[in-house]
Order: C-alpha cells, then structure tokens, then sequence
C-alpha cells in the first residue's frame, strides 16, 4: 500500500533565521526552497498527488484554489511534473505521480471544470506515471443502499457524468497509447451504488479505481462502502482511496487490498489542529500525538492586535512577554533551562493571546487551564530530543513551536515521515 502526499508546494526556506524570524537573504521563493522529500531520508511518503485545479484556473470556476503561477504551471508542463517537483534520482525515478483534477474546486457547479480531452493532455504533457478520468463528487453515503428512482436528479446527474467521463477518458488515453496509467474515479450515493460504477469501469476496461467522496465519511461508512466494492469486482482491481482523511485509522484498512491512497492530514494538523501537532510513534505500536506550543509573532498575530487596538493590552508589554516565552522555551535546549519556568512563560503569553478575543473571563480560564495541561505534557516529554529525523535534529526546539510557516510546515514534514514509517511498520505486521 503507497502513500502519496497531495502537493500544495509545501517547501521551506532551508536557511531559514529562527532567532530573527526571517527568510535568508536574497531568498527566492522555491528555487531557493526545499520540499519534504529534499529534506528528509527517506522521503516521507511513496509517490505525490496534483491535483490540475491547483495548478490551472478552470473556466467559470472563480473561486478555484490555484495555487501555481501560470508561468509555474507552464515550467511544469515544459519540463515536467517530477523535475519540476525535484523528485528526481534513483530513489524516486519510479515513485508514483498521480493526477487528478480536484473536484472540490468545482463542487457548485453542475458539470466538471475540464472535459477528458483537456485532462488526458495535461496528464500527458506534464508527464504523470498515472492519471484519474474527471469525477463530480457525490458527498451523501445512504447504507440504506436507495434506488437511482429515489435519488435527486442531481445526485443521479454526477454519477452519470463521472461515468461518462470516465469512459471518454479511457478512449482518449488509448488513442494517445496510454502515456499513463489510467485510473478511472468511482463516485455513487451508497455503497451499492459505489459498486456498480466501479463493476462498469471494470468492463470499460479500467484495472486502477480511485474511490472519491470518503473526506466526509465516517470510518465504519468507509469500511461498508469498502466491503462491498470489493466483493463486487476483481481481486486483481487496484484500488485507490481519494482524499483518505482517516490517515491515522489506516491500520483497519488493510485488509481490503488497497493499492495506494492520498493525506495531506499529516501535515495539515501540523497547524490546524487544536492540540495534536506533532506525531510520534506510540510505545504501543500507533501513533501518539502532542500539542505544539503556541507563541505567535505579538505584532502580526490578528487576535493579539485585535486586543491592542482594543487597549486591553500593549505591544510593548507583549513583546516583552513574547521574547520571554521564546528564550524560556530555546533554554530547555541550549543550558539546562527549567520545564516549569517555560511553562509559567508561555502561559503568561498564552494568556494575552486568550483575552485577545473578547470572550468572557470565564471562557478565558478555562481554555487556559486546558491549554497548560496540553502545553506541560508537551515541555515534560520533549518529544523532539527524542527524534532522529533530519528536522528535529537540524532545529531542535523550534519545531514544537506554533509560529510562522517555516516551523509549522517543518512540524508538518516530520509528521509526514512518522506517519510513513508507521504505515510501513503496520503493513509489515500483516505479512
């Protein structure tokens, strides 16, 4: 089973100025960056994921997520998708590269935001190992197993689309002598439903499936819906799990003969998640998880300038509190510094952050106290000392600490390799 990333040109600034809290001077922006599979060794997952809607403006879709310049977009068609990447050398020259066109970009609309002639193109311009037909998501899972007769037409409307598309993708990509490999997106209401489309791809002709519409299932959804599309078709089908937001319940799916899937949750939780920003492998055997210690930028920080403009605190008082609680952390790693003495510090700062918001002091006290608890475990443990990965070793501390992109993304590549080698670790114990 792989493990692909999603790209959303995630890279940071490898000289990055932690004390000052600056990019190197000169930086330019990804040539002069590095992503995770630069970074690390080995790189923290088996293949990446991009998606054409964050790398090409889909007509009538204005709101559409593009996250690549259009000279970027036309450098990575020019030179293609693993050089571009960087995810070249004989370690990677066989890792895959899959494509699909991000169906979340056009979710609102009524039909996909690229015909199967454009997507086939841009597949094979840009040099995919693998490439997914254009779906249109259905989000509604009935286990109650309904009808089509009993479904909105709009719901039916997608399924038919996304089996359309599918069929006229898998012509085009013979037509061109399949410079990838084509895998057909599977989409329904039930799992049922999910069945039989996935059953018809197979008499198109499709021997690869990527499973859509999983982001907002519950585990024993996905393990129904999982049930039953493989007992419906070949046990030699592959199967791959769009979007799999239940990365860390991986270990309850390998028995479904999945090929490959795609997270970016690893990394995401890195810096969205309320207290589990750090990942580290669990004494029994999973993952364990820690909260990173929040100390954002006093002057740049909304919710504290928020509090400043509302005169509940100062900046001057706030940068004192802010410099205190950075130097009180960084001595827990450089000379001996006290775990309570850093605690006492970011809480002193944390509690400035807190009544930024304007929330009764009651509210106030309690997220504190929750918030202490999660930050002394964290300050207790240390589990960054104990990490051997490229990134801990290389900036010790600063990786725990919730600030500026170029830690929190570093948080999130170290996340990405402990996740990797805890699939690689619960894989082997099915063999």
């Amino acid at each position: 089973m792989k493990f692909l990333y999603s790209d959303t040109q995630d890279y940071v600034d490898p000289l990055y100025d932690f004390m000052a809290d600056r990019n190197a001077p000169g930086r330019r922006r990804y040539w002069d960056d590095t992503y995770a599979h630069e970074m690390m060794k080995p790189a923290p997952y088996d293949g990446l994921l991009v998606s054409m809607s964050a790398v090409r403006q889909a007509a009538g879709v204005a709101k559409s997520k593009v996250r690549y310049s259009t000279a970027e977009e036309h450098r990575m068609l020019r030179d293609g998708v693993r050089k571009f990447l960087r995810y070249t050398g004989p370690k990677h020259k066989n890792a895959m590269l899959l494509g699909d066109c991000g169906a979340f970009a056009y979710v609102e609309h009524e039909k996909p935001a690229y015909a199967p002639q454009e997507v086939v193109e841009f597949y094979s311009d840009a040099g995919f190992t693998h490439g997914i037909s254009p779906d249109h998501i259905i989000f509604d899972c009935d286990i109650t197993n309904p009808p089509a007769s009993r479904m909105p037409e709009t719901v039916t409307a997608r399924f038919e689309i996304t089996q359309a598309n599918a069929e006229e993708f898998l012509k085009l990509t013979r037509e061109e002598g399949e410079p990838f490999e084509p895998v057909g997106a599977v989409q329904g209401w039930s799992p049922q439903s999910i069945a039989q489309a996935a059953v018809q791809l197979e008499a198109m002709g499709y021997r690869y499936l990527a499973i859509g519409g999983l982001v907002p299932l519950k585990v024993e959804i996905i393990h129904l819906v999982l049930r039953v599309l493989r007992a419906a078709i070949k046990p030699e089908t592959k199967i791959h799990l769009l979007g799999f937001a239940k990365a860390d319940d991986i270990h309850e799916f390998t028995g479904y003969g999945i090929t490959s899937f795609d997270s970016t949750s690893p990394l995401i939780r890195a810096f969205k998640d309320a207290k589990s920003n750090y990942y580290m492998p669990s004494s029994k055997g999973g993952l364990d998880y820690y909260a990173a210690v929040r100390i954002p930028q006093a002057i740049e920080n909304p919710r504290l300038m928020q509090g400043i403009k509302r005169g509940i605190f100062s900046s001057e008082d706030l940068q004192r509190r802010e410099t205190k609680a950075l130097a009180a952390l960084r001595a827990l790693d450089t000379n001996g510094g006290k775990v309570k003495a850093a605690l006492d510090a970011v809480m002193d700062y944390q509690r400035f952050l807190t009544l930024g918001d304007g929330s009764p002091i009651e509210k106030h006290e309690k997220d504190l106290l929750k918030m202490r608890g999660l930050v002394e475990r964290t300050l207790e443990d240390a589990p960054w000392k104990r990490c051997q990965c490229e990134i801990c070793k290389s900036v010790g501390v600063e990786v725990i600490i919730f600030r500026s992109s170029n830690r929190n993304k570093r948080r999130g590549f170290h996340n990405l390799g402990v996740y990797h080698q805890h699939l690689q670790r619960t894989l082997e114990k099915q063999r």
